[in-house]
């Protein structure tokens, strides 16, 4: 007999959770466990922080570039470091838009302030790169 019931695409709707362990990255010690949007801001860091390509314990979708635009022209620095902020963040199932993105270059260093859009809620997030 073929059993009759049940639906596979009932198991591919949920939504896995975002519980995490909580880091201080200041202090550099785990502070409990997270979940929502605290999850969410803290793997924005995450990415930013990260290098893509340069540790084998992540795949080539994970990190950002943003660390390779030293010596460049600022026009190719407005213009990659958004994409690059873009593309690394977008990779993240919560996260569903990166905006108002709005780059401030001064001397050899680059402030890049953005809204990140998650299904957790919004915040604010800023990085800098040398440049």
């Amino acid at each position: 007999m073929i059993p009759i019931g049940g639906s596979i695409q009932d198991a591919a709707e949920t939504q896995q959770t975002s519980r995490t362990y909580g880091i201080d990255f200041a202090v550099g010690k785990a502070t409990g466990m997270v979940d929502g949007l605290e999850a969410v801001r803290q793997a924005v860091y995450k990415i930013l922080h990260t290098d893509r390509f340069a540790h084998l314990i992540y795949d080539a979708n994970y990190g950002s570039e943003i660390s390779s635009l030293q010596g460049r022209s600022q026009g190719y620095v407005r213009s990659e470091i958004e994409r690059r902020i873009r593309e690394a963040l977008l990779q993240d199932d919560r996260i569903s838009e990166v905006a108002d993105m709005q780059i401030n270059i001064t001397g050899d260093e680059a402030l890049v302030t953005f809204t990140v859009v998650s299904t957790y809620g919004d915040f604010k997030e800023e990085v800098t790169a040398s440049v």
